[in-house]
């Protein structure tokens, strides 16, 4: 099936978040407080995405307090931190909602994502993953991750499920 075909039927994304929903860098604090830089354009085109019908989770191998502030802020209610085995979490979270495997995608930037990209319908990486996560892509995005990569893939979706143009006709009333 190409990959139109399984975008068409795509039900839920799941994302990692260093490398994905930020540009992988850690910033620490001297008192060890964590930071990271959240794109403003990728959250909007998650809460796009989400109300389109999409379903959307995280997961991350990485606990942080941001990380839940900013998953709150977008609506996203599957957030699964501080995950060591994200294929498991991605097949607890399918089960839990009832999805199989082909109407899912997960988005990732490194080795720790491959089994979870490659139990799913949809492989979603960005251009700085290594190759051998490339490799096992089937979307590899334009953009950077933190740069406009996650509204690039959201984009992606509602164009072929034909639910941009709703989207947008709310911000042309």
């Amino acid at each position: 099936m190409s990959l139109p075909e399984r975008i068409k039927t795509l039900r839920l994304i799941a994302f990692d978040v260093d490398g994905v929903l930020t540009d992988g860098g850690l910033y620490l604090s001297d008192s060890g407080e964590e930071f990271k830089r959240f794109n403003s354009l990728d959250g909007h085109g998650l809460k796009m995405l989400k109300n389109s019908g999409v379903e959307l989770a995280i997961i991350t191998g990485r606990s942080s307090k941001c990380v839940e502030l900013r998953a709150k802020n977008l609506g996203i209610t599957h957030l699964y931190q501080g995950v060591e085995n994200k294929l498991a979490a991605m097949q607890s979270l399918l089960t839990k909602l009832d999805i199989a495997p082909e109407f899912a995608a997960f988005m990732g930037d490194d080795v720790i994502d491959l089994p979870a990209m490659r139990h799913v319908g949809i492989a979603i990486s960005v251009p700085a993953a290594p190759q051998n996560v490339q490799d096992h892509a089937d979307y590899v995005s334009q953009r950077e991750g933190g740069h406009g990569a996650v509204r690039e893939v959201c984009e992606l979706i509602m164009n072929v499920q034909c639910t941009f143009d709703a989207q947008l006709a709310t911000y042309l009333k």
